[in-house]
């Protein structure tokens, strides 16, 4: 997909649509009045004789627009000006590019970059223009056999009405479109079925996706042999009962100027398909369990983002993939398994088992001396009750750490919430029998999940985003979301912006 940024009048434009929003007190943003004016008041009259109401998200088509350059005109609804923030910008961007994407058009050219936003500068504009062009066209159609036809957009303009936001345009475009190629990654892993999407699947497209990096993205794949050696049996008893082998995958990106500058950690939950275990699902929508392994898969796509974008940083990716069945060598309720770590833990229930694997690959994280550690994962249920589907739970060691990355999410529209990380919930994981259960009961359960991992990210600062409520969604719209990619990788992103900084402060 191309970004291309224009400061020439919008009038002249040669498109296939020239999409334009519109407020609902009528009065027009400077490209929407140039263009009103080349087309003899076409907008102005639409909206005085109620042909288009400006409320949020409304379209109207007009396949002709005497007076410009373009074969179709789309006008989109921004509501009420003084209630334009950001959630009301993207609903509009995304209402205009769902309407878009079934178009015969190759090119569009968009206004979007004049609506005010209030401290969101011309590049976040652009950003989410990209993003949103992204989701507009993504498709996951790779197991029909008649498949609905692919959309044709291959280029947005991006009209700019002042000539000094033109840079400021292309950076937010470029970051937004690499971003929109992240959250695609994520989606489609996500959407794949277990049985293809296993965790050797994962690993061949470590393998596949540092290969084609060019030399800036290696990959190590630990087998189980591997892991038996290392003594991550944690991690291998989620897999036991699978004829499928379990993996931890390992990527590495130095982009820093210094080789050994402490990396930032990105840690996913790859549970390619989780029944439960002998802890067994019911059975009405346990194929959603195939989206188990979301996290791992936006770490796919934040990796697929930064290799687009290349910050300054070192970056390593881990992905603890497992598959989690009832099998005669399953994990029982009761057994006790030896961490990594050196601590043990005894199961009490085997559909708690993203704790496992993911605890084993903090403390592999260990060896890498990280600046941050963040682990994604669709851990509990518990956090689609106390947060639904629209903020994803963040819990955390350090108090910085979380200020970064809520920024980050207000930045990417990517937003998460900050829960209690307090000593109080560690006693629900006590044991009779050994060093911790698996699980604390039912009460504080996204709690007392993160609780149990913090126990194994004591040697850095460590985040944890619970992305059960918000790594896909179910129903008629099924599939999974991209998130939390876009927050990721602007989290990635500050801590470049960060290192510069502190350069500058010490080079003065």
């Amino acid at each position: 997909m191309e970004f291309p940024v224009q400061t020439a009048n919008p009038a002249k434009v040669e498109t296939a649509c020239l999409v334009v929003p519109v407020f609902k007190d009528g009065e027009l943003l400077p490209a929407a009045a140039k263009l009103d004016n080349a087309s003899e008041r076409l907008i102005g009259q639409l909206i005085e004789r109620g042909d288009f109401e400006a409320t949020l998200g409304n379209v109207l088509m007009v396949p002709f627009a005497p007076g410009l350059n373009t074969d179709r005109l789309m006008l989109v609804g921004l509501g009420e000006r003084g209630k334009c923030q950001e959630g009301a910008f993207r609903k509009a961007v995304d209402a205009a590019f769902t309407a878009i994407a079934p178009l015969p058009a190759e090119d569009v050219a968009v206004a979007f970059t004049d609506v005010p936003v209030a401290d969101r500068g011309c590049d976040w504009k652009a950003r989410m223009v990209a993003e949103a062009t992204h989701r507009a066209v993504y498709r996951f159609d790779d197991f029909k056999s008649e498949k609905a036809p692919a959309p044709r957009l291959e280029k947005v303009t991006l009209l700019i009405s002042e000539q000094g936001d033109a840079d400021a345009a292309r950076r937010g475009a470029h970051v937004g479109d690499a971003i929109g190629q992240g959250v695609a990654t994520t989606r489609t892993l996500g959407n794949l079925p277990g049985n293809v999407c296993t965790p050797s699947y994962l690993a061949e497209r470590a393998e596949r996706l540092a290969a084609e990096s060019g030399g800036e993205l290696t990959a190590e794949i630990l087998d189980e042999a591997a892991l038996e050696e290392l003594g991550a049996h944690s991690l291998l008893s989620v897999g036991r009962g699978s004829a499928e082998p379990s993996r931890l995958i390992v990527m590495r990106y130095q982009g820093a100027e210094e080789a050994d500058e402490a990396p930032h950690l990105l840690v996913g939950k790859g549970i390619t398909f989780d029944t439960g275990g002998i802890s067994l699902k019911p059975g009405e929508g346990m194929d959603e369990m195939k989206f188990d392994m979301c996290g791992a898969a936006s770490v796919f796509g934040t990796v697929t983002s930064v290799l687009a974008i290349k910050p300054r940083i070192n970056l390593v990716a881990i992905v603890a993939a497992a598959e989690n069945m009832p099998d005669g060598r399953a994990t029982k309720p009761g057994d006790i398994i030896q961490t990594l770590k050196g601590l043990s833990v005894e199961v009490l229930n085997t559909d708690a088992e993203g704790r496992l694997v993911l605890c084993d690959a903090l403390t592999y994280a260990e060896r890498f001396e990280p600046a941050s550690v963040v682990d994604i994962a669709t851990l509990t249920g518990a956090a689609i009750i106390a947060l639904g589907h629209h903020a994803t739970g963040l819990l955390s060691n350090d108090d910085d750490l979380a200020l970064d990355i809520l920024d980050a999410g207000e930045t990417a529209w990517d937003r998460a919430w900050h829960l209690p990380l307090w000593d109080e919930y560690q006693e629900q994981l006590s044991s009779n029998f050994a060093d911790l259960a698996n699980i604390g009961g039912r009460p504080a359960g996204t709690i007392t999940a993160a609780c149990f991992l913090s126990r194994f990210a004591d040697k850095f600062p460590w985040a944890h985003l619970d992305i059960a409520g918000t790594a896909w969604t179910s129903g008629k719209q099924k599939g999974a979301s991209g998130r939390p990619v876009g927050l990721l990788t602007q989290y990635l992103l500050d801590r470049e912006a960060d290192g510069e900084v502190e350069v500058e402060v010490a080079d003065d």
